[in-house]
């Protein structure tokens, strides 16, 4: 059976620290190990911080869920503004923004989004590294 952990967030970047925070503690909980954990958190704080900047919708709020299954484990970050998908961004070398989808591509085994009723997610899988099996870098790609 696949642990879960669902939890929202005021969308404003105050919180974005919160959402960061919650997401290490299920992780910990799980024992997932700390180089994948380290690859989540930083995702999460990407997504959350995405949401939280570009959802038009006022008062609205971000939710996250993670769900490990043991042999995956998947990053959901959802806002109200389900019109509104992002797009992947080449920054030139001098652009300050617009990173954050490149990083979530190299981290992550996939990554999407998808329109739900009244919803955008945007996801992020991983495979957790086996005991036995010659480990994978999560580190970030140069971009």
């Amino acid at each position: 059976m696949p642990a879960t952990e669902t939890f929202r967030i005021p969308k404003h970047r105050r919180h974005v620290p919160d959402a960061r925070r919650r997401v290490r503690k299920a992780l910990a909980g799980w024992g997932v190990a700390a180089q994948l954990a380290d690859s989540v958190i930083l995702l999460a704080n990407e997504l959350v911080t995405n949401a939280v900047t570009h959802c038009r919708i006022s008062d609205a709020q971000v939710q996250v869920t993670l769900t490990f299954h043991g042999t995956e484990l998947v990053l959901e970050v959802s806002d109200p503004d389900r019109n509104r998908l992002p797009r992947l961004h080449h920054s030139a070398p001098d652009e300050e923004r617009g990173r954050g989808l490149a990083l979530v591509a190299a981290l992550a085994d996939a990554w999407g989004c998808r329109q739900e009723p009244y919803t955008k997610c945007v996801w992020a899988r991983f495979l957790p590294v086996e005991a036995d099996a010659p480990e994978r870098s999560h580190a970030p790609a140069a971009l």
